[in-house]
């Protein structure tokens, strides 16, 4: 630590930190338009200028300037800083002056208005008055895509979207070019912005250069009810905030968690908003004559009740999909044990994860981001196991990027196609006996992994939906224990998950009991007849065709594949209208907000259930959130605590022996259209134009 002076005050602050933090720790606010804490410095717009006492007779730049820098005083005083001299004032006045020389007076009608960093500095540190009488410049407008509106004649060219798409993102098609007066950002070759995290250049814009599209003109920030919630669009668990007015989402923003996403968001979760409202299930419906017709509750349910009554209960079944909550699949398990059927999964990708071989419960670090998304951070040697982080978790694919960046001998190995993830790789091969090979130790990249201290090996949720998906995690397993990756201090095992719902089913064991069948079992069984009934809670993101011979409810909130085939559908609500847990990949269990109440008759999904038990004279034993939660938790202990993640045991690769054999078949993309994944996003209009126009986001890289 080194003692500092900052306006007379005297403060001890890490000498690593810019001269801008440091007066940030004493209390002072700095104003700033190029400086992000997340970016590199490029010290182009000095609005920080403070004075340095003992230092050069000018303003100097506060985020260019590290504390180590500093000199102490002739005796050894500690140095001083000052944030509020005249000289400090007026050089900042003198900084706003030439910053709007040439910004156009569009605050009425920018979409930034109310939220612009221009407009509260311009208030609170510039002139009350402008000596430029000369013309101001305008710039032609850029194309970057379907998501982003560009007014470029307001650019200060702070530089902070450029930094941001090289950085972050990965992508150098922001640029900027020319000099002086000429100066401009451009996207070079007129083409939209190939990232799936351009979202974000939205917000580290500081005025009205780069906006939204889709919400150009729809309402302003001071109109719309802000409520905190949880995103489901993957896996992550991203902190999002909705910005709602009645009952339409406007935008959602990112919520700044350090240890999940830490204040970018994929560009899917951010404008999947559209879809709310589309295509929605708003009424219960029953199938007479091959035909959907409204129907009130009461007949939905009788129609259900009929069936059950008349139906053994191991010809019963259950299957969830991937964007419920955990409380309706709590629900839906207690009620499929009360009605006696073994016949109930929450993997509709068809995988045999979270179950050994043998049959037994496979412990919980076994189907979890065990090393965690802040660990990533931590990693020295990476290896990627059939999947794309890049379309199925972009914030985790950032991550890496980040550690790529910031360790320079950083390497990540992969197994699965050759794609480009915006940072190098080494490709070790495409299907699933390449990992034999590496783990009998003839390729290069095992020693790589053994010399590491903190090596991490991940998973692909799709890498396990597979015939071999057993024998795939027991290869895993085995190479992860001999370098180091299983045990200890350090756990760098991990499954990415590209499903929202899919690790709280699991924790709460919402799978084939004795002698139950499993997903695709189920579709078996109904096209041979053994299975008669089944009750999808949410599960549109397989083919259900199978299901045409039984009599199925739907329960979920988008006209999609399962209410195709559904002879009673019932309405229930979309995570966004409903309070709700989520657990994430890594296992962090989150609180989703209800923002808005459903649509029409459509009720939350855990009080459809419990209605349902009571008119089958199956009463579930919980009528409120909370006392549902308390029985989760008997369940889960892991439901207990909010935003903690509890890993538990290491797995053993002992207990995948008899796994069988890995095939060669190569790890194929968990899907191919990163904007079309689940139902929300199908109705989506922003994400069709996105899919037309941006898909293939990541072509293959050609062999070498």
């Amino acid at each position: 630590m080194r003692t500092i002076k900052v306006n007379g005050r005297e403060i001890d602050v890490d000498p690593r930190l810019t001269l801008l933090q440091a007066c940030e720790e004493a209390g002072e606010e700095i104003p700033r338009f190029c400086y992000h804490e997340r970016l590199s410095v490029a010290g182009n717009c000095r609005m920080c200028l403070i004075e340095v006492k003992g230092g050069p007779p000018k303003p100097v730049a506060s985020c260019a300037q590290n504390v180590r820098d500093l000199r102490p005083g002739p005796e050894g005083q500690p140095p001083e800083l000052f944030t509020n001299t005249p000289m400090v004032k007026k050089a900042r006045e003198g900084v706003m002056e030439f910053l709007l020389i040439n910004h156009p007076l569009d605050c009425p009608i920018c979409d930034q208005g109310g939220e612009c960093d221009l407009q509260d500095q311009a208030v609170a540190y510039g002139r009350d008055d402008s000596r430029f009488e000369e013309n101001k410049r305008a710039v032609e407008e850029k194309y970057m895509g379907p998501l982003i509106k560009t007014i470029m004649t307001r650019c200060i060219q702070c530089t902070r979207c450029v930094r941001f798409a090289t950085e972050v993102a990965g992508v150098d098609d922001l640029g900027l070019v020319n000099r002086g007066e000429n100066a401009e950002i451009t996207t070079y070759l007129e083409k939209a912005v190939a990232s799936e995290l351009t979202g974000n250049l939205i917000d580290v814009c500081p005025v009205g250069a780069l906006t939204s599209k889709p919400y150009a003109f729809t309402a302003r920030p001071w109109e719309l009810k802000k409520v905190e919630t949880i995103d489901v669009m993957d896996a992550v668990g991203s902190n999002i905030r909705m910005d709602v007015k009645g009952r339409q989402v406007m935008r959602i923003l990112p919520r700044i968690h350090d240890d999940v996403n830490e204040e970018w968001l994929a560009d899917k979760s951010r404008f999947i908003w559209d879809g709310l409202a589309k295509r929605r299930l708003d009424r219960p419906y029953i199938r007479e004559g091959g035909k959907l017709r409204a129907a009130s509750w009461n007949e939905a349910f009788d129609a259900i009740a009929a069936r059950l009554e008349n139906t053994a209960p191991e010809k019963v079944a259950a299957i969830a999909g991937d964007l419920v909550a955990t409380e309706p699949v709590k629900a839906l398990k207690d009620l499929m044990a009360a009605i006696g059927t073994p016949h109930t999964d929450c993997r509709q990708d068809g995988s045999t994860i979270g179950v050994k071989p043998n049959g037994e419960r496979a412990p919980r670090a076994s189907y979890t981001f065990a090393p965690t998304i802040a660990g990533i951070d931590e990693a020295d040697a990476i290896l990627l196991i059939g999947t794309n982080p890049r379309i199925e978790a972009p914030l985790i694919n950032a991550r890496i990027r980040k550690n790529w960046l910031a360790k320079i001998d950083l390497q990540v190995g992969v197994i699965g196609e050759r794609r480009d993830l915006t940072y190098d790789t080494t490709h070790i091969g495409a299907g699933a006996d390449s990992l034999k090979t590496l783990t009998d130790g003839q390729h290069s990249f095992l020693e790589t992994l053994k010399k590491a201290e903190r090596p991490m090996i991940v998973v692909g949720a799709g890498a396990l939906a597979r015939k071999d998906g057993q024998a795939v995690m027991a290869s895993a397993l085995k190479l992860a224990e001999s370098v180091g990756a299983l045990g200890g201090e350090w756990n760098g095992f991990g499954v990415l998950h590209n499903a929202a719902g899919r690790v709280g089913a699991l924790d709460l064991g919402f799978l084939p009991g004795e002698n139950g069948r499993d997903f695709h079992a189920i579709l078996d069984g109904a096209r041979t007849g053994e299975i008669e009934v089944v009750y999808n809670l949410g599960c549109d993101e397989a083919d259900l065709s199978g299901l045409a011979d039984a009599f199925v409810i739907y329960q979920g909130h988008h006209g999609d594949a399962g209410a195709r085939v559904a002879d009673v559908i019932l309405p229930g609500a979309a995570y966004s209208e409903q309070p709700g847990l989520y657990v994430n990949t890594e296992g962090r269990v989150q609180m989703a907000n209800r923002a808005y109440f459903p649509f029409g008759e459509a009720k939350d999904d855990w009080a459809i259930l419990r209605a349902l038990s009571e008119r089958l004279g199956k009463t579930l034993p919980y009528d409120d959130l909370f006392a549902l939660r308390q029985a989760m938790i008997e369940d889960a202990p892991s439901f207990a605590g909010l935003d903690q993640v509890d890993i538990g045991d290491a797995p053993s690769a002992s207990d995948w022996e008899g796994a069988g054999e890995l095939s060669s078949d190569v790890f194929g993309p968990v899907f191919e259209d990163y904007y079309k994944t689940n139902p929300v996003a199908r109705a989506s209009d922003i994400m069709s134009e996105c899919s037309e126009t941006l898909t293939p986001k990541t072509p293959l890289i050609a062999a070498e």
